[in-house]
């Protein structure tokens, strides 16, 4: 192929710096112009997923929040019946040794007292008695206070009934506190 020639019949007509510049700075100024536009373009489009993502998460919290305030006489109830529970377990807890502490007084006051009444509370326990003799009561007072889950123990009154041979006597025994569950 033959080389293509060009001839200029104008002299001196060269582009200037001005022009040489002027074209530059419009080539380079439209390519600032294209990349702004796309920074701009991007920032838009990332604000609008934002949007949508913020839309998203306002439904989903006003769904949970019906949910929520559905269930709230449900949850009311459930942590009423979890109070009642725990306070039942522990009146259980401080009560499971009383019916084993009467059992163990009732047996320590064979052959040695006769009970006219016995009345159990939730820390003492209150007992009018006769006895026969004196020895025997002492006995019964004495295996009372060794006993490990009674306290104190005290003699309320004392009667010598002459007529009928009997000591009548009224003794209130003070019961232990229980320990909490998580003492163990």
């Amino acid at each position: 192929m033959a080389r293509h020639n060009t001839i200029n019949f104008l002299r001196g007509h060269e582009k200037a710096f001005f022009e040489k510049f002027i074209s530059w700075a419009f080539t380079v100024g439209r390519v600032l112009v294209i990349f702004t536009e796309t920074i701009a373009l991007t920032a838009f489009l990332y604000r609008f997923g934002l949007d949508y993502r913020i839309i998203d998460l306002r439904d989903s919290i006003k769904a949970k929040q019906n949910i929520v305030s559905a269930l709230k006489n449900d949850e009311e109830k459930f942590r009423n019946l979890q109070a009642r529970i725990a306070y039942a377990g522990s009146i259980d807890r401080e009560k499971n040794n009383i019916p084993n502490v009467i059992a163990d007084v009732l047996k320590m006051a064979t052959g040695r007292l006769s009970f006219n009444s016995l009345t159990v509370s939730q820390n003492s326990i209150k007992i009018d008695a006769t006895a026969k003799e004196v020895p025997r009561l002492t006995s019964f007072l004495n295996l009372l206070r060794e006993h490990p889950e009674i306290d104190t123990v005290s003699l309320d009154k004392i009667e010598n009934k002459t007529s009928v041979a009997t000591i009548a006597v009224s003794i209130t025994a003070t019961l232990k506190k229980a320990k909490p569950a998580n003492e163990n």
